[in-house]
């Protein structure tokens, strides 16, 4: 218990050892408190120093109302803690029982602020968009099943990182990316600059009808990852290094020499490879009409990625969420969480704004 740990550093000694010679205090059992959580009361037991010297931090003296608690239960949900975990936590800490009712009205409180979240204005221009899918285990008439979480996160003109939204539908579909696409555009979104998209049939076609000046990438990590998926495990590192030769082209003709190449050495054993890469190299090819600086920003730093390894570690505590809400309040305190690291702007953006001024001209305001 924290309160325990601030009196042994008090006193100077662990408890259960000998009194510290000459520190002329020792513990003293402990007391009865009765704290305030909002409407509810608990009841705590401090420990006790003989002299009465003892100033608890985390609860001082003669406070009744525990401020931030609400903040605490928040903070350990964020983190993917289960509820059996939190209580006894919050138990170790405070010596105080909390119902699993409490942590629930607790979190469900939340909800009112992502209906907010998810409803605010958006900027009218984005620099870039990613846009991407994760898979949780939620339930529905009593049964596991998949559910698709939809995110959006833009780019700024600053550079900064923002998440655009988070929907949830059973699974992913381009006629649902179309809905995500209007909603964007009734929050004030009139123009994204860049968007990178996974290989979903329809996708790019659901951006251009909302969106029609929007340039369409491919995510270059879905197209490898896409590409290994049904590779053996020992081809599975020199493919990838071929794979490189194309992305990591200087021009788009050498990137198409690059993919021949690639064809005429695995399309015998693999041959989907080349295929899949082939149907896709219309959303491929605008990559090689930028700069490294751009290139980086597009794949080798996919904010999205970092975003879902992120979540990924919170979601892996979780067996399968009760219900739709369950799922949005977890992925939201979670995307608060590591939102506040977004401190600074996209790596050298001077440089990539710069050539987003010349390439887009006259949509990019002055």
């Amino acid at each position: 218990m924290v309160l325990d740990a601030e009196l042994e550093q008090h006193l100077g000694y662990p408890k259960h050892l000998p009194v510290e010679p000459n520190s002329g205090n020792s513990r003293n059992g402990r007391g009865s408190k009765t704290i305030i959580v909002d409407q509810d009361q608990f009841e705590i037991k401090p420990p006790r120093d003989r002299n009465g010297s003892f100033e608890p931090q985390l609860i001082p003296k003669h406070q009744r109302r525990f401020k931030g608690f609400d903040e605490k239960i928040l903070a350990m949900y964020a983190r993917g803690m289960s509820v059996r975990d939190m209580r006894t936590m919050l138990e170790e800490l405070y010596q105080v029982e909390v119902s699993e009712a409490l942590i629930s009205n607790v979190t469900d409180a939340v909800l009112d602020d992502v209906r907010i979240w998810q409803s605010r204005p958006l900027d009218k221009l984005y620099a870039l968009a990613y846009f991407d899918c994760l898979v949780v285990k939620g339930r529905q008439e009593g049964r596991a099943s998949n559910k698709a979480v939809y995110l959006a996160l833009g780019i700024t003109m600053e550079g900064q990182k923002e998440l655009l939204g988070m929907w949830i539908s059973q699974n992913e579909g381009a006629k649902f990316w179309l809905g995500v696409m209007t909603e964007l555009k009734n929050r004030g979104v009139q123009d994204i600059l860049i968007a990178a998209v996974d290989g979903l049939v329809g996708f790019p076609e659901a951006i251009a009808a909302v969106f029609p000046e929007t340039e369409v990438q491919l995510c270059i990590v879905h197209m490898v990852r896409n590409s290994t998926k049904y590779v053996s495990w020992k081809d599975r590192k020199e493919l990838c290094a071929d794979l490189k030769t194309i992305y990591g082209a200087a021009t788009v003709e050498q990137a198409e020499l690059n993919l021949q190449t690639f064809g005429e050495k695995w399309d015998g054993k693999y041959a989907s490879v080349s295929k899949l890469w082939r149907n896709h190299w219309e959303h491929i090819t605008p990559f090689f009409g930028y700069q490294a600086e751009i290139r980086k920003v597009m794949y080798t730093t996919n904010a999205i990625e970092s975003l879902n390894r992120s979540l990924r570690k919170v979601l892996k505590t979780k067996g399968s969420f009760p219900n739709d809400e369950s799922i949005l309040k977890l992925m939201y305190l979670a995307m608060q969480n590591i939102a506040k690291k977004w401190t600074m702007p996209i790596q050298n953006w001077g440089a990539v704004l710069n050539i987003f001024s010349i390439k887009f001209k006259g949509r990019i305001p002055i």
